[in-house]
C-alpha cells in the first residue's frame, strides 16, 4: 500500500505530517503542511494507497463522505478522492518530509502500519503530527501547544520547548493513534496541539449565537513551526507567517472593534480584558535567537562606531 519513487538520501531526515481530520482546529493539520510544501517547492515523493481506508457512503447521510466532483459546461473539471501524499524538502544538509492526507474512515490498524513502514523507509529520525483545538484566549498572545510522545525518554527534551504534556481523555485522535502505533515500532514521534481562539459572547437570555473562531491561525501555524524548526535543527524562514501574524491580529483587533460599537449589550471589551488577565502565556523563546539578535545588535553597533 506504499508507493515510494524517490528515496531522500540527507544524512538526517525529519517528518511533520498532518490530516484533513477531526481536530484541525485553525487548519493546523490540513493547511500548514499544505503551505509548507509550498513555500520550500517541496517535491512529492510518494503515496499510501487509498484502497480500502475510506467510505463512500454511510446510511443516513448524502454529503458526508463522498467525494467532490466539479463539473463545467457537463465536463469533469475535477474530482477530489482521499490522498496520502509524501513531499520532500532539503533544508541544508537536511531533510524534511511534509506528509499531507486523509484520516482513514477505516482499517487504521494497516494504515498506521503503513506510515510507520513509510518513515522507516524514508529513514526518518524524528515526526511531528499536527492538529488543533479550539478554546477561549487572547487572539494577540502566544498560542499554547499541547503535546504526546511515543518514546519515555523524549520527554526531557520536550520539557525545554514550552508545551504542555496532555491529560487529555476522550475520543483518540489519528495523530494519538499514530503515537501509540509509533512507540510498538521504536519511533520518535510527537502529536503537536495548538489551542485555537474560538468566542462566544451569547448572553445567556439569548437564542441566537452571537461569537466567531479563527479558521486560519497564522499564530498557531507560527507558533508551531517556531518550536519545530529548533526540534529538527531546520531554518525553515518563518518571515512569511510573521507577517501573516502581524495582518491577521490588526483584522481580528477592527473585528472586535466593530462587534463592540454595534453590539455593546454584548459586553464584548469586559470580555477580552477578563481573558487576557487570566490568560498564562507558554512562550518559546530559544536561547540561540537570543544569542543571534544579540549579535546582529553588537554588529550594528561596530557599524555605528567605524562611522
Amino acid at each position: 500500500m506504499i508507493d515510494l519513487w524517490d528515496i531522500p538520501e540527507a544524512k538526517e531526515i525529519y517528518m511533520i505530517a498532518g490530516w484533513r481530520q477531526w481536530a484541525d482546529a485553525g487548519s493546523i493539520s490540513s493547511s500548514l503542511p499544505q503551505y509548507l510544501i509550498e513555500t520550500t517547492q517541496a517535491r512529492k515523493i510518494g503515496e499510501i494507497k487509498t484502497q480500502g481506508y475510506y467510505l463512500f457512503q454511510f446510511p443516513g447521510t448524502h454529503h458526508l463522505l463522498r467525494p467532490v466532483i466539479r463539473l463545467k459546461d457537463g465536463y469533469r473539471q475535477e474530482l477530489e478522492k482521499p490522498k496520502n501524499e509524501f513531499y520532500y524538502c532539503e533544508d541544508g544538509d537536511k531533510g524534511l518530509v511534509i506528509f499531507i492526507g486523509d484520516e482513514p474512515h477505516l482499517n487504521v490498524d494497516g494504515y498506521a502500519e503503513d506510515f510507520c513502514q513509510a518513515v522507516k523507509s524514508l529513514s526518518v529520525q524524528k515526526v511531528a503530527a499536527l492538529g488543533g483545538v479550539y478554546g477561549s484566549m487572547p487572539y494577540d498572545r502566544d498560542r499554547h501547544i499541547s503535546c504526546l510522545y511515543s518514546l519515555g525518554h523524549m520527554k526531557e527534551e520536550l520539557e525545554t520547548y514550552a508545551m504542555r504534556f496532555s491529560e487529555y481523555e476522550g475520543g483518540v485522535t489519528i495523530g494519538g493513534y499514530l503515537v501509540d502505533a509509533a512507540e510498538h515500532e521504536n519511533i520518535q514521534m510527537i502529536d503537536c496541539y495548538a489551542f485555537v481562539p474560538a468566542y462566544d459572547f451569547t448572553p445567556e437570555e439569548t437564542v441566537r449565537p452571537q461569537g466567531f473562531q479563527l479558521e486560519n491561525d497564522f499564530k498557531a501555524w507560527f507558533d508551531v513551526m517556531n518550536r519545530l524548526n529548533h526540534y529538527f535543527g531546520l531554518s525553515i524562514d518563518l518571515g512569511d507567517l510573521e507577517e501573516k501574524c502581524l495582518e491577521m491580529v490588526d483584522a481580528l483587533d477592527n473585528k472586535v472593534a466593530e462587534m463592540s460599537n454595534e453590539l455593546p449589550q454584548l459586553n464584548i471589551d469586559e470580555y477580552f480584558a477578563q481573558l487576557d488577565a487570566n490568560f498564562e502565556e507558554m512562550s518559546f523563546n530559544p536561547l540561540s535567537d537570543v544569542w543571534d539578535s544579540g549579535l546582529e545588535g553588537l554588529d550594528d553597533l561596530f557599524e555605528s562606531l567605524d562611522d
